[in-house]
């Protein structure tokens, strides 16, 4: 039979994301975010200990080229799914590890992804909401903080084991966006992590609080198609 190839799924706009293997909430919020568009983004697993900590998220770094090697080629950008990952690990060795297996390929994380985001918004004062321990949490404040972002208020659910935090549900999340956006001087939120399901409630925390709400996987899906070359993709969500 005779044929003539296509673009491909997606229009030929090819993602990849780097998940952890114990991240239940990163994949669910990209179906929802990339169903009806025109994207394929792919999926690759990194080994992940079961605990957040700098030194769990440390021990991802040498799995970072192994596992981007998994994606196939053409990729329009690759995002590593991780946000206190990339802060112990650091997005430039991230971005160099991933780009052993894919070389001149954009490659995000959801910080960097977010400090881009603040910055399109004109935000430097931010409310954070995490399900982290403090000893996360104060070197992504100090990752923040260099860049110009200060954190003004914080609330955590104070939790180090990743499989209960892909379990927190939306309302408890939303209940703290609400609290840390209410806060003196915060003139937007952040809330933190791949694995806890945020995407459903910021257009609620928006409205209530008259201002952004910024999340990981927001960020870094909308980062990537910005990188890609596709920036346009993204209309309808996203922080512009």
């Amino acid at each position: 039979m005779d044929y003539a190839l296509d673009e491909g799924p997606g229009g030929g706009l090819r993602l990849g994301l780097i998940v952890l293997s114990v991240d239940t909430g990163l994949e669910w919020e990209a179906r929802q975010v990339f169903a009806g568009r025109a994207a394929h983004v792919m999926h690759s697993r990194i080994p992940a200990r079961d605990h957040v900590t700098p030194d769990d998220l440390a021990h991802m770094a040498p799995e970072l080229t192994r596992s981007a090697a998994l994606l196939p080629p053409g990729l329009g950008a690759v995002g590593y799914g991780c946000t206190s990952g990339a802060t112990v690990i650091g997005p430039a060795e991230v971005a160099a590890r991933v780009g052993e297996a894919h070389p001149g390929t954009p490659v995000t994380d959801p910080l960097s992804a977010v400090i881009a985001a603040l910055g399109v918004l004109g935000v430097d004062r931010i409310g954070m909401v995490t399900p982290y321990l403090p000893e996360v949490v104060a070197p992504m404040q100090a990752a923040l903080g260099a860049a110009g972002i200060e954190a003004v208020a914080s609330e955590s659910f104070g939790e180090s084991d990743d499989r209960i935090v892909g379990r927190i549900p939306e309302a408890a999340t939303l209940r703290g966006m609400l609290d840390v956006g209410a806060r003196p001087g915060v003139e937007a939120v952040f809330t933190s992590c791949t694995n806890l399901r945020s995407m459903a409630v910021i257009d609620e925390a928006e409205a209530a609080l008259g201002k952004p709400v910024v999340t990981s996987n927001q960020a870094m899906f909308w980062h990537m198609l910005r990188l890609a070359g596709a920036g346009e993709r993204a209309r309808g969500w996203g922080p512009g």
